[in-house]
């Protein structure tokens, strides 16, 4: 009977060795799982921290992209319109410069005509007069010579209209003549081979 005891003793202590040991580890999972999950939401916020802190360098390294690239834009307008209005004046400078020069020569002509209209009432030699009158022509044309301005061949020539205008046609016996200027209205000029006016002619057909 006591034998019996001694075992039923045993046993119980056994039983309560083992539910001390259930009891010591679920006590350690316990405090293993407490001590971790911080730690996951330690690293989770620190690695969510660490992508906003580099959108946040992105984000500004790009505004400061941006704030660059529309400086120079609007540095680069700035300089395109002042360009552009300086050389409209140095333009406008240089046809002024030109017309000057232009107009300068051209008065001793000027001067020879009006001499002549002041003696034209006074005219005894009709020679002389009709002299006169060349030589001013023949200053003149020299004149355009020097501007690089040229008569434009019209008479008997072929009519082209790279170079004439044809005012009209008329009938023309002559069968050389079809095709041909054979009358001028008024006289065309080219200046370095460029038309600056066309010459208005007659074209017979």
């Amino acid at each position: 009977m006591k034998k019996n005891n001694d075992e039923i003793t045993e046993i119980q202590e056994n039983i309560g060795n083992i539910e001390n040991i259930d009891d010591a580890e679920n006590i350690e999972n316990t405090d293993n799982s407490t001590s971790k999950k911080p730690t996951v939401k330690k690293a989770k916020k620190s690695k969510s921290k660490t992508a906003e802190d580099k959108l946040k360098d992105e984000n500004m390294a790009l505004n400061e992209a941006h704030g660059e690239l529309k400086d120079k834009y609007l540095r680069l307008i700035a300089e395109y319109d002042n360009y552009r209005k300086r050389t409209l004046k140095e333009k406008v400078d240089l046809r002024e410069q030109t017309k000057s020069a232009l107009m300068f020569d051209f008065l001793d002509i000027v001067d020879d005509v009006d001499r002549a209209i002041v003696h034209i009432d006074d005219v005894k030699d009709i020679d002389a007069t009709i002299d006169g009158v060349k030589l001013i022509n023949s200053k003149f044309r020299d004149f355009l010579k020097s501007q690089g301005v040229e008569e434009i061949d019209a008479m008997d020539e072929d009519f082209d209209t790279d170079l004439h205008e044809a005012v009209t046609k008329f009938l023309v016996q002559d069968e050389d003549k079809k095709g041909k200027v054979i009358d001028i209205v008024q006289k065309g000029y080219k200046i370095n081979d460029k038309v600056i006016r066309f010459a208005k002619v007659v074209v017979g057909e």
